[in-house]
């Protein structure tokens, strides 16, 4: 994904810390036995929350042992022992940046070169998850065609990443995933493609992409689009946060919330701050 989702760290318990690092590493290692060890370049933060959020879902135990990385040989750190649902979250991410570089190569003619580098680790997670990839594929096919229509509609083109999410959930999860669940990452999905766009509203006008905040609003940059229309926009990712709180509040779970709450409700609002806040300074 975009690499988002991400705890607000000052708030964060030091065990939560750890239990973090813990499974950013356990999933890491899991692309590297699924895909291969350069498919490990491609993990992001989002993966990581998927997994915490996963294991208090289903109720799997965390295991964490004290070992070694590839990247880092010398140290001893805790790392997540590897399970079924760091497994499929890491072919979840090899997957995810897959077609994440064949839409930059789409939008900006680059991006070629590490698609073929990754293409190999790529088709092991395919072939291992194809449910997975399937829905990857397919919301990234629905992208492509409201990007082609120049689509200005900001609920129907992030509908498409949030309800990629909600199906990914839905295969982790299995018989644990509800209603609430589905609404739920409906919802971080729809945050994530709507934040990244955001962010990403003054490049995308300089080279001439597709940006779903740039068709709505026509702002010739960034610092417009904050000075004209902050509260319309503060508006639209209220909404989204009030669906998170009311979903998630209904979901049982069967470990310690802490850090997914902290991401949840402290990470996302804050990063949302800081991409807005980033027009203001323009304007200053």
């Amino acid at each position: 994904m975009f690499g988002y989702l991400s705890p607000d760290k000052p708030y964060l318990y030091m065990k939560d810390n750890t239990l973090y690092k813990a499974l950013y590493c356990g999933v890491c290692k899991s692309i590297g036995k699924i895909s291969g060890q350069r498919a490990r370049f491609t993990l992001t933060y989002d993966i990581t929350f998927l997994s915490a959020i996963a294991h208090n879902i289903t109720g799997k135990d965390i295991v964490v042992k004290k070992s070694r990385c590839i990247a880092n040989p010398i140290t001893v750190k805790p790392i997540a022992k590897r399970d079924e649902i760091n497994d499929m979250l890491g072919a979840v991410n090899v997957i995810l940046a897959y077609y994440k570089l064949k839409d930059d190569i789409l939008d900006e003619n680059k991006g070629n070169f590490k698609s073929v580098i990754f293409k190999k680790g790529y088709k092991k997670a395919k072939k291992r998850y194809p449910n997975v990839d399937k829905i990857v594929k397919d919301c990234y096919q629905n992208l492509v065609k409201l990007e082609i229509e120049n689509s200005d509609s900001i609920d129907m083109v992030s509908d498409c990443f949030a309800v990629m999410l909600k199906d990914i959930s839905k295969e982790v999860f299995k018989d644990k995933a509800t209603e609430n669940t589905d609404s739920l990452m409906y919802a971080v999905g729809k945050w994530i493609y709507l934040i990244d766009a955001l962010d990403d509203y003054d490049k995308d006008v300089k080279s001439k992409n597709y940006n779903v905040f740039k068709n709505y609003y026509n702002a010739k940059d960034y610092k417009e689009l904050i000075g004209k229309f902050e509260n319309e926009i503060i508006v639209i990712f209220s909404d989204i946060f009030a669906q998170i709180s009311e979903n998630f509040n209904l979901i049982k779970s069967y470990f310690n919330n802490d850090l997914v709450l902290n991401i949840l409700f402290r990470g996302i609002p804050k990063k949302t701050q800081n991409v807005i806040n980033k027009g203001k300074e323009n304007n200053g």
